[in-house]
């Protein structure tokens, strides 16, 4: 039996209270970064209904394909978007630091998600949706490179997965605002002279608040980390924050296998995790529709309009507190396994969850039971962007490459989800089969698995 001396040490022992302070400061990050995304998410029917031209709209029969078709070219400005900010904050921090970066893309996710609330035609929307996701971006990057080299390498896996399981709060944020917010339709404004505002532009506006965050980053992270101050030394290192280096040639194969991860990840997210929810909306829309045979099917929907936007947040909900259990479970499962079963786990089962979702689930009890299930295994490996990536990198690049991986992944993942608009607008494919077929993304994910190094136990690289 082991002594007191040779015994392992929970991860959490010795944490000094600036480390816990510097993960509480990412995660709030994190969390309203998530949010600024999300509320899209919980709105987005309601806001390109009413901000697409009348003609666009008055054919009740092809409304649902035309609502996804511009939805999608928002969803995937936000992608490339993310891309942009995450690669050029990325590289900025790798030069200029760590807290000073966090500020400035808090403080362009969150102005532009409240002006997103003005928007008054539905490229307005999207254009918005690209300036919010080039602060989106560039946070992640920017925190996950900060989270990899406050902690020991001990710690490193755990407290990286909970900082990206704190997306889950934003998400609940998004939920909430949806369903008690976007749900009503309309508000009276008594401070605005009684001015009626649309629910969903009230969800947008709440986009304002992380703007507070900045205050306690510029109080609370008053130095930069260690390992970013040694790499500078008396100047700034050789190659520091630069593309090229990415393409060198030890570390080309890690670049490409980090970008090919996240694209996977991506398209799967926006073109059939977040649908999950959807399958509830359906499903609860028929009830009502064969409780009321009398009416056209799309005034039963519109008379119990309240109803099915919160069923559909709860849809949401449970495949967001499913999908927290899954970042949360990526940590000690790639510290007890490796990074790379890790990984292969959530992909083969992330495949096999959605396809049985999309295809053969319809009653609504199951739905219930499986939303959390889908969640959970199609979100996991998410956590694993926030291990992985930073671990690839020396640091002189190491802001710069998660950034690149994970945002260039949204380049990569964007055409795909324009063409996902199109099959349903323009080729008739229904929601559930262009979520399945873009499962099967999830066959390139575990391909790359086979290329990747395993960085488990091993040492930052310098």
């Amino acid at each position: 039996m082991p002594d007191a001396a040779t015994a392992p040490q929970a991860w959490y022992s010795g944490i000094t209270k600036y480390q816990w302070l510097v993960l509480v400061i990412a995660s709030l990050g994190w969390i309203f970064d998530v949010f600024e995304g999300q509320i899209f998410v919980a709105s987005m029917n309601e806001a390109m209904r009413e901000l697409l031209p009348a003609d666009a709209t008055a054919d009740e029969t092809r409304l649902a394909g035309r609502l996804s078709y511009y939805n999608n070219i928002a969803f995937g400005a936000f992608l490339l978007g993310g891309a942009l900010g995450g690669v050029c904050f990325g590289m900025l921090s790798d030069r200029i630091g760590r807290a000073r970066t966090m500020v400035l893309t808090i403080a362009m996710y969150s102005g532009f998600t409240f002006l997103s609330a003005l928007s008054q035609q539905w490229w307005h929307l999207a254009v918005f949706r690209f300036l919010v996701a080039l602060g989106v971006g560039g946070e992640w990057a920017v925190a996950t490179a900060l989270v990899a080299e406050v902690f020991p390498r001990r710690a490193r896996a755990w407290s990286l997965a909970i900082f990206h399981a704190s997306s889950v709060v934003g998400t609940m944020m998004a939920v909430a605002a949806g369903a008690f917010i976007v749900a009503e339709r309309e508000f009276t404004i008594a401070a605005l002279g009684g001015l009626d505002v649309s629910g969903w532009r009230l969800g947008f506006a709440l986009g304002a608040v992380p703007a507070l965050l900045i205050v306690a980053v510029r109080l609370t992270l008053t130095a930069e980390p260690e390992a970013w101050k040694k790499s500078r030394g008396a100047g700034e290192p050789r190659g520091s924050g630069r593309l090229s280096v990415l393409f060198s040639a030890k570390i080309a194969r890690r670049t490409v296998i980090g970008v090919t991860l996240a694209a996977v990840g991506l398209a799967t997210f926006w073109g059939a995790h977040i649908y999950g929810k959807d399958t509830l909306r359906q499903a609860i829309e028929e009830q009502y529709a064969s409780a009321s045979p009398s009416l056209p099917r799309q005034q039963a929907i519109d008379e119990n309009f309240g109803s099915i936007k919160r069923w559909e947040m709860l849809g949401m909900l449970l495949v967001t507190t499913g999908g927290g259990l899954g970042l949360l479970s990526f940590g000690p499962l790639a510290e007890r396994f490796g990074r790379r079963p890790a990984f292969l786990f959530f992909h083969a089962a992330g495949l096999a969850s959605a396809l049985a979702l999309f295809q053969f689930l319809s009653d609504l009890r199951i739905l219930l039971v499986a939303l959390p299930v889908f969640g959970f295994l199609t979100l996991g490996m998410h956590a694993g962007y926030a291990v992985y990536f930073p671990e690839l990198f020396p640091t002189r690049v190491r802001s710069t490459g998660a950034g690149f991986c994970f945002n260039v992944g949204r380049i990569l993942a964007a055409p795909i989800l324009f063409a996902a608009g199109w099959m349903q607008r323009d080729w008739g494919f229904s929601l559930r089969d262009t979520a399945s077929l873009l499962s099967l993304l999830f066959v390139i994910g575990i391909a790359v698995l086979f290329f990747a190094p395993e960085t488990r136990g091993a040492e930052l690289p310098e």
